[in-house]
């Protein structure tokens, strides 16, 4: 065996994963590297559990979630596999313990006044980067999915709309060289986009009547947002969001509070969990699952009594 550094692993590791993930995936992974990774292990050529536990443990007594410390630990799982396989490294087993003490955050979402008060807003003081907000409120589209639909992407005879592409910022890291991109991907999971064929979501009777007389005008190519050939990006588009809201007097939610607002309602309706999974793109039912259904004890009341009536009691 001839042993190398985590450094020089990671490295290799990089030039091989980099033809095989999206751009901006890879992005993702070497910001971790780079911020987290290679600050901490960079010179090491083993990786024993009770290193990488002190580095769990470093990162959440600093502030980070535990959600965002095991995704870290999944980029260097994959490098130390990597070093593994070319007999770089031995194989290292963790067994990784996190505190208890981190509660659940609630989801922020908008109360039903809110989430009403803003279709009303939008419906009487129309503008086409007022509409992205009325879209993501009655689909749950995310802000990169909403910045980057063209009218094409719009069915007004289905009453759909199609989810095929998301924009994004990602930074770039050529060697000593860093700078950012404004990238057009396909969506984030394969739920999102299932071998060429796009999320399809249909449009409340009111969205539609707003985008019906459009279509005829508009020009197919152009995003929906400007309604022009180029897009607007989400960092811009997410700064139009917050100043609009302040203006309604509605509470700070940031973009994505818009997706759990719409998801939120759907688990209220009583809508079944898969729909609504297929809806938002997630790539497994746990996901929504683990987000949004929070039964409380009305409904769990509601579930025993129900449970006790079938068994005639």
């Amino acid at each position: 065996m001839t042993k190398k550094s985590i450094r020089e692993i990671a490295m290799a590791w990089r030039e091989d994963k980099r033809p095989y993930v999206k751009q901006s995936t890879f992005a993702a992974y070497m910001l971790i590297l780079e911020n987290h990774l290679l600050p901490y292990f960079g010179e090491s050529d083993a990786l024993s559990e009770k290193a990488v536990q002190d580095f769990v443990l470093q990162k959440l007594n600093g502030g980070m979630s535990v959600k965002s410390v095991k995704d870290i630990l999944i980029v260097l799982k994959m490098v130390m596999k990597f070093g593994v396989k070319h007999e770089w490294m031995n194989y290292s087993e963790w067994d990784i313990k996190y505190p208890t003490t981190e509660k659940n955050k609630e989801l922020e979402v908008l109360t039903v006044a809110h989430h009403k008060k803003i279709l009303d807003y939008i419906r009487q003081n129309f503008t086409f980067r007022n509409l992205g907000i009325y879209i993501s409120l009655s689909t749950g589209l995310r802000i990169g999915e909403v910045c980057a639909l063209r009218w094409s992407d719009i069915d007004v005879d289905s009453g759909t709309i199609s989810v095929q592409r998301t924009i994004e910022r990602i930074y770039i890291i050529e060697g000593e060289m860093k700078h950012t991109e404004l990238v057009i991907n396909t969506p984030k999971t394969k739920n999102s986009l299932l071998i060429g064929i796009s999320r399809e979501i249909p449009m409340s009777k009111e969205l539609l009547a707003l985008v019906k007389p459009l279509k005829k005008v508009v020009n197919a190519d152009y995003y929906i947002l400007t309604n022009e050939p180029l897009p607007t990006e989400p960092r811009t588009y997410r700064n139009y969001y917050k100043r609009l809201m302040e203006h309604l007097g509605i509470p700070k939610l940031k973009f994505h509070g818009l997706r759990h607002s719409f998801a939120t309602r759907c688990i209220e309706s009583n809508c079944d969990y898969k729909t609504v999974s297929v809806l938002l793109g997630h790539s497994n039912i746990s996901t929504t699952l683990n987000l949004y259904v929070h039964p409380n004890m009305e409904q769990k009341k509601r579930c025993i009594a129900k449970m006790f009536k079938s068994l005639g009691k």
